[in-house]
């Protein structure tokens, strides 16, 4: 059992699902922001006059920012509490972000980049630990949905972005009104958020100290995030280089993947509850085999739709069932344990969208979404493997 424990109720307590809905709430108030800037980048990109080499290695800060605090966002919510360090960390991610818009010049985008991927990270460790306190009151899987409020939240961010876009309202006030509905999340749902009291300390645990279970745990959370980070930044090059789709249709291919993976989040639970973690996990690893198989055997329009649907089927549950595992570890506090399998996990993001591009420039973008096939083998013969997995 994590070394996080229940404060005592207040006099009165706030029930199950109010509670949930203030979790959701948080996700989707960190997937918004995030999705935000993403829907700005073209434009901050053009405005700035950065290369495609140059906005390449800039946008490398935020996942290195992420990585660099990964031990002390742990920390903090092990000696401090999540419910204290969520609404703290979800301010400093909307200040970070209103703070893009004044960058000049490709160091300081950098430079702000780098403090967006620190606090967001924070906030991701906050929210997950919450995620997982919330999972113990209900007594059953529903990780998946907290995931789904995130994906829910790419969404809305990216449709906000195109409002505003095509109104003609500039990134700041853009930005400043994210970060006002973050600010009104925060006073509104904090209350509601999981009390817990500070872990007691322990020197063996404090640390990211390497553990099997949680680096296997990581592991598969690494293939998982490798292939959903290929499918964000390539789905779209791939339909337009590959499948050879119509301009108007080449974002069917990033579409059909993200409504896939916001679908299977939401009824994520309801299968893990019904089948268990560990055949969910090796039917996840089958899915994103046989859709980048898929892809790259019939490279036509609508086989491709149908494999990057299958693929976001594959990719939805993964994360938040390896965040729930780890969360549970027996000996380790699920702060110090979400930031261990994190870290391994989100060395997928960094490291998969580029190892596409490094491979299709050698051979070609078809060998390269094969060879990210075998990610999903891997996820199956690990999840068959190993124990842990089992519900």
């Amino acid at each position: 059992m994590s070394t996080t424990t229940l404060n005592d109720a207040p006099p009165v307590a706030p029930s199950k699902n109010r509670v949930r809905i203030a979790v959701s709430l948080f996700y989707f108030g960190q997937g918004i922001a995030f999705a935000s800037w993403a829907s700005r980048i073209p434009q901050i990109k053009t405005t700035l006059g950065l290369t495609e080499a140059q906005l390449g290695t800039i946008l490398l800060m935020l996942p290195i920012g992420q990585l660099m605090t990964m031990a002390l966002s742990g920390k903090l919510v092990s000696k401090y509490g999540s419910h204290k360090v969520m609404p703290i960390a979800a301010i400093l991610y909307g200040i970070v972000l209103c703070s893009i818009p004044f960058a000049t010049n490709a160091w300081q985008l950098g430079a702000i980049l780098l403090l967006f991927g620190i606090t967001g990270n924070m906030c991701n460790i906050a929210v997950n630990t919450q995620g997982v306190l919330t999972e113990e009151l209900f007594g059953k899987s529903i990780m998946s949905s907290f995931h789904g409020a995130w994906s829910i939240a790419g969404f809305t961010g990216a449709l906000v972005g195109l409002a505003t876009m095509n109104l003609g309202i500039s990134t700041l006030p853009h930005f400043i009104f994210i970060f006002a509905l973050l600010i009104i999340n925060i006073l509104v749902n904090s209350k509601f958020l999981i009390a817990t009291k500070p872990a007691k300390a322990e020197k063996k645990s404090f640390g990211l100290k390497m553990d099997k279970i949680l680096i296997s745990l990581g592991v598969v959370g690494f293939c998982s995030m490798a292939t959903e980070g290929a499918m964000f930044d390539w789905s779209g090059v791939y339909f337009h280089d590959i499948v050879q789709a119509p301009e108007n249709l080449v974002i069917l291919g990033y579409a059909s993947f993200m409504v896939m993976m916001a679908t299977g989040r939401f009824l994520g639970d309801f299968i893990i509850a019904r089948y268990g973690r560990q055949r969910i996990l090796q039917g996840s690893g089958i899915l994103m085999f046989i859709g980048m198989m898929l892809s790259v055997a019939f490279p036509s329009l609508w086989v491709c739709v149908l494999a990057f649907m299958l693929v976001g089927l594959g990719v939805a549950c993964n994360v938040p069932t390896v965040y729930s595992i780890a969360g549970k570890h027996p000996t380790v506090s699920s702060g110090i344990a979400l930031a261990m399998v994190s870290s391994v996990s989100y060395l997928g993001f960094l490291i998969g969208p580029p190892l596409i591009g490094y491979i299709a420039e050698i051979f070609s973008l078809r060998y390269s979404f094969g060879v990210f096939a075998l990610f999903g083998l891997l996820m199956f013969f690990m999840t068959s493997r190993l124990s842990i997995f089992k519900s």
